[in-house]
């Protein structure tokens, strides 16, 4: 889908992050401003483009294993951002045709754009949510597709744009929410010192960025029993031999790790 236009409401001079993203994946959902604020990163952590891939990657990888090794049927893709490849519900429903799908954005470029893709996909869910308000969130979730069951929870490189105590709470608050054998997702960039000048110049844009440890990113998964192997590198979390071994960024300051609800 294209659009002759921005979405009413959306100012194509301000840059997204969702849409900068989709810009280094090589996606065309973007406007100048988002191309000039990716290239501007990259120019300071030129590593950045290959996390977003290595972040897709993973998000296959592990759909794949929720859907079909642990029998999930229900996901809910929290900061979603912009259709783009390996989307949850395409590789969710490749494992099992029945699963369901609940995305959820704020950005009104990837929330038309998945509104769009998903039009006749009877399973698959656009939500318009705010994720520092996760109540609604999770109501309209169970109104569409019930969280009596086993759900997914997926937040993947969405927690650094959140401070401490707000991340902790609507972590909280989502797991509370949903039944013993359900999963949390979690995507995390680290921190180096090439990732705080990136920081730096994320908040001089207006966007916060938290970075945080591999242990402190672990934290949010305290509680939940932590699948193998634990809280890693992105490009170490079950690899399937599907990217070449020099694409394998060693010590890459992007984490990742998966629990079940007991």
């Amino acid at each position: 889908m294209t659009f002759d236009g921005p979405p009413s409401g959306v100012d194509p001079n301000v840059p997204s992050i969702a849409r900068v993203y989709d810009y280094w994946l090589g996606g065309k959902d973007n406007f100048a401003a988002d191309r000039e604020m990716g290239e501007r990163v990259k120019a300071v952590v030129p590593e950045l483009p290959l996390m977003a891939y290595h972040n897709r990657l993973f998000l296959g990888r592990v759909v794949r294993f929720l859907a079909g090794e642990a029998g999930i049927g229900r996901f809910l893709d929290l900061g979603a951002g912009l259709p783009t490849m390996e989307n949850v519900h395409e590789v969710a429903q490749k494992a099992r045709p029945d699963a369901e799908v609940v995305y959820v954005d704020n950005d009104a470029v990837a929330l038309a754009h998945a509104r769009a893709l998903l039009a006749t996909t009877g399973n698959t869910h656009v939500v318009d949510g705010d994720l520092y308000r996760p109540e609604p969130i999770l109501a309209e979730a169970d109104a569409l597709m019930g969280l009596d069951r086993p759900v997914a929870v997926m937040m993947l490189a969405m927690l650094h744009f959140v401070p401490d105590e707000d991340a902790d709470r609507i972590v909280r608050t989502v797991l509370d929410a949903v039944p013993s054998g359900s999963y949390l997702v979690i995507s995390h960039i680290g921190d180096s010192p090439q990732l705080r000048k990136a920081a730096e110049f994320y908040r001089a844009s207006g966007t916060g960025v938290v970075l945080r440890s591999a242990e402190r990113i672990a934290r949010f998964l305290d509680g939940l029993e932590l699948v193998s192997p634990g809280v890693v590198p992105l490009p170490e979390w079950r690899p399937d031999g599907s990217v070449p071994a020099l694409d394998l960024m060693a010590g890459m300051a992007a984490f990742c790790g998966v629990g079940r609800k007991p």
